[in-house]
């Protein structure tokens, strides 16, 4: 628990993803000096989103700090749904590609469940392919969706930094969706946590949020999450991004008020979007091991 006028631990993502950041590197400089090749990133960016354009920027120089190679495919609004599988056959068929980033969201006239499902499993480093969400389900390998990959990151450096179990804590999810909610759900399954999950149709999510030790909100709502929902000393991760109408960025938690309240609290920026790309990086590297063959290292 916190301490009256103390706040919250800031969980930063920017700290721990470049902790991630200088792993990796490290890594793929042994897996150059043992294979004689580099991870290689194709990133797929159809249309001309201001918004996707600068993730795919923030993306590909990610990789350059880590020495993962990049390749980049700028493709006009108006391609067509074939020729972007077509695309992706090639660079499924591509030896040097050892994950396919599609960045979303795809223009209208183009399915995004068919694109994902185009996308080799192997190469999946976004998770999103049905395979990949099986597995985790599952308990087997796999790509994880690399958001609720890097929210696993920073609750486990916040339990090293605090001094506590993530095993046996109660976590709440606020969220089903396929890409954060449940996966996360599972993934913290998996670090032994009893898991809620809450959603638009649950009666009374604060009743939830107040019991638990941990709160993951990823609803996509602003400041959804308010002071007097968080237990205190929880750890609470704020997922959302949204922009305020004074121009200014919020998340699905409100910050002033939870600060005051839980013993870790996450930033909106700079928490789980540097993580998400960081567990993106994470992602290209275990494909490379995977498809040649290599054992994954005990620390990843």
């Amino acid at each position: 628990m916190t301490d009256a006028g103390n706040e919250a631990l800031r969980v930063d993502g920017r700290v721990a993803a470049k902790a991630v950041r200088a792993r990796l590197k490290g890594e793929v400089e042994a897996l150059r000096a043992e294979t004689g090749e580099s991870p290689g990133l194709a990133v797929v960016l159809v249309g001309d989103d201001p918004a996707s354009a600068i993730y795919v920027r923030h993306k590909v120089r990610a990789c350059e700090k880590v020495g993962i190679r990049s390749l980049s495919h700028v493709l006009p609004a108006a391609t067509t749904q074939e020729a972007l599988l077509t695309l992706l056959d090639s660079l499924n068929a591509d030896p040097a590609v050892d994950g396919i980033l599609v960045q979303l969201p795809l223009p209208g006239h183009i399915d995004a469940d068919t694109v994902i499902a185009r996308v080799a499993l192997d190469k999946d480093v976004d998770g999103f392919a049905l395979g990949n969400l099986g597995a985790l389900a599952a308990g087997r390998p796999g790509l994880v969706a690399c958001t609720p990959a890097g929210v696993l990151e920073m609750l486990t450096r916040t339990a090293e930094t605090l001094g506590e179990p993530l095993s046996g804590k109660h976590a709440v999810v606020i969220g089903r969706s396929v890409t954060v909610g449940k996966p996360m759900a599972l993934l913290l399954l998996q670090a032994n946590c009893t898991v809620t999950v809450c959603h638009s149709r649950t009666v009374d999510t604060a009743k939830h949020t107040r019991a638990a030790d941990i709160v993951v909100a990823a609803a996509g709502r602003p400041e959804l999450v308010r002071g007097d929902w968080v237990k205190p000393g929880a750890w609470v991760i704020d997922v959302g991004i949204h922009r305020r109408a004074d121009g200014g960025l919020c998340g699905d938690v409100h910050a002033d008020e939870v600060r005051q309240v839980a013993a870790a609290l996450s930033p909106v920026p700079g928490g789980v979007g540097p993580m998400t790309i960081a567990m993106l990086l994470d992602n290209t590297v275990r494909a490379f091991r995977s498809r040649r063959g290599l054992a994954q290292p005990e620390s990843a």
